[in-house]
């Protein structure tokens, strides 16, 4: 994954989340393409809710709104860690939830 890393837990490796800075020029580029509908506009800048967020896992490789993001503001949050099986449970969750 691009600009992912992982961390080593004593439940596996897990995937660590994505955030949006302050850098975030408000541009609306990343927000169309979030298929979860986890990003939004916040009150400075868009964010990212985790609840939403599977990192694309189940709809793509790669973090749609890291790939568009055009001032690479888009970094892993530490303090919101989940593994894929998580993410992808997460994924069918809500697209159940959707159907």
């Amino acid at each position: 994954m691009a600009g992912q890393t992982r961390t080593q837990t004593d439940l596996g490796v897990r995937t660590v989340a994505l955030m949006i800075t302050e850098e975030c020029i408000n541009c609306d580029v990343c927000e169309p393409e979030c298929p979860n509908e986890a990003i939004s506009k916040g009150s400075e800048y868009f964010i990212i809710d985790s609840k939403k967020c599977t990192e694309c896992v189940g709809h793509f490789d790669e973090p749609q709104c890291v790939e568009v993001c055009p001032v690479d503001c888009i970094p892993l949050d530490p303090n919101v860690q989940e593994t894929k099986e998580e993410l992808m449970a997460k994924f069918e969750n809500l697209t159940s939830a959707n159907a």
